[in-house]
């Protein structure tokens, strides 16, 4: 009887000791799932800054470009210099939107969504300079916005569908102050149909404040002449340095209203056939034209007059044969010519070119290969020039197909020295 009543609490006592390890291995697996729950929480809302900041030439930017952003994020820092929000999904600029960043020069707003900017929206930017809000969907503003940024001398605001009415008086009125001249100078009307396509800086407050007839009366007298080709098409980015991108806008002629602060210029993938004299004489401080693909058949030789301060020109990808005398005369800093990707005619007037080229030494060059006729095809243009004043045409085809321009060189200084030591040697014995 002992040994059965000894045996029932053994069994007792496993069974209380099998539950207890049951309840701590389910209360384990308890919290092991909500620490899996926890922690794919804070990794899938971890906070963090999308945007890109760096330092270019002591100043601190921040490029938030393409980031679909809505909206100034708190967590950025407040020493920076120059903010770029540029194609992004902004619709309203609210107060104090930028109130931290008391050191700012420019604020780059262009491409977004905007439809509305709050009177007190750049409150606090008393160090801006540079403000761009073009390509936005922006109808009515008023000078009140403005008033907040003292220094502001630099403004964009075309490509926006502007109403011109009575609310905007103000901000016609701001634009036509003498000193605001880089003001929103290629911003025009969009409504009333009385008013599209004039610019906001050639109309007159009591013109867009007329009702009578129910709308404003049109403007009198000669209109001002619309130049064949303007720029609003195109994207001007003033950090960090001015530019002006015109790429794949379809454009057959060089913009005539492009601002003289621009230092890069962007006219590649457009369909400019010709470039006249005097193309780009309002830009006197362009240091980098791109004009590749566009089949550009002729330039003027003074299509680049004025140009000194020009670095690097871009030529490739056009339909180019030859180049007429003294086109890059006025190049005195040019460093660098793209030239591939051309018909390149090797006959007598390709001699310009290579002459030019090879008394500014300091260029560099590629992509300067015969591509007709097709005997020289596939030869340099030195190769081609040196061997049209070879005395004996065997000599053309001698056995120096395989070497390069910089092989040639060599080989023509190594002539001249033995020619001129051949000279000396007679003159001797003629003595």
């Amino acid at each position: 009887m002992q040994v059965v009543t000894l045996i029932i609490l053994l069994f007792f006592c496993k069974a209380s000791e099998f539950r207890k390890v049951r309840r701590n291995n389910r209360a384990n697996n308890d919290k092991s799932n909500n620490s899996k729950k926890n922690s794919s929480t804070v990794k899938r809302y971890a906070p963090g800054i999308p945007c890109d900041i760096y330092t270019y030439i002591n100043e601190k930017y921040l490029d938030c470009q393409e980031k679909k952003q809505t909206t100034v994020q708190n967590d950025w820092p407040e020493d920076l210099i120059h903010i770029l929000l540029a194609r992004n999904r902004i619709r309203i600029i609210k107060d104090n939107a930028f109130s931290k960043f008391h050191i700012l020069k420019s604020l780059d707003l262009q491409q977004n969504e905007i439809t509305k900017i709050e009177p007190q929206a750049f409150f606090g930017l008393k160090s801006l300079t540079t403000l761009l809000l073009q390509h936005n969907r922006i109808k009515i503003l008023s000078e009140e916005v403005f008033i907040q940024m003292p220094r502001l001398t630099y403004l964009r605001l075309y490509d926006n569908p502007w109403d011109c009415n009575c609310e905007l008086e103000s901000l016609v009125t701001l634009l036509q102050i003498p000193r605001n001249r880089n003001f929103g100078n290629y911003a025009k009307c969009e409504n009333p149909a009385e008013l599209k396509g004039q610019k906001l800086k050639q109309i007159t407050p009591q013109i867009i404040c007329q009702e009578e007839n129910g709308g404003p009366k049109p403007l009198e007298g000669s209109k001002v002449t619309k130049p064949s080709v303007d720029s609003t098409l195109c994207h001007t980015y003033l950090y960090p340095i001015a530019t002006l991108d015109c790429r794949r806008k379809e454009l057959q002629q060089v913009p005539t209203d492009i601002s003289p602060d621009i230092i890069k210029l962007d006219l590649s993938s457009n369909k400019i056939k010709r470039l006249q004299a005097k193309e780009f004489k309002d830009v006197p401080n362009l240091e980098s034209l791109n004009l590749s693909n566009n089949g550009i058949e002729f330039i003027d030789p003074a299509a680049f007059s004025g140009l000194m301060n020009l670095h690097e020109l871009d030529l490739s990808e056009n339909k180019l044969c030859n180049f007429q005398y003294g086109v890059l005369e006025d190049l005195y800093f040019l460093k660098k010519l793209w030239l591939r990707d051309n018909p390149w005619r090797c006959d007598y007037h390709i001699h310009y070119l290579f002459y030019w080229l090879k008394h500014h030494y300091n260029v560099n060059y590629n992509g300067f290969e015969c591509k007709e006729p097709e005997e020289y095809k596939g030869w340099y243009v030195g190769k081609y020039v040196r061997s049209y004043y070879e005395e004996c045409p065997n000599e053309r085809f001698q056995v120096h197909v395989g070497m390069d321009e910089e092989d040639w060189e060599k080989m023509e200084d190594r002539k001249q020295i033995e020619s001129a030591k051949t000279q000396a040697v007679l003159l001797t014995v003629l003595t």
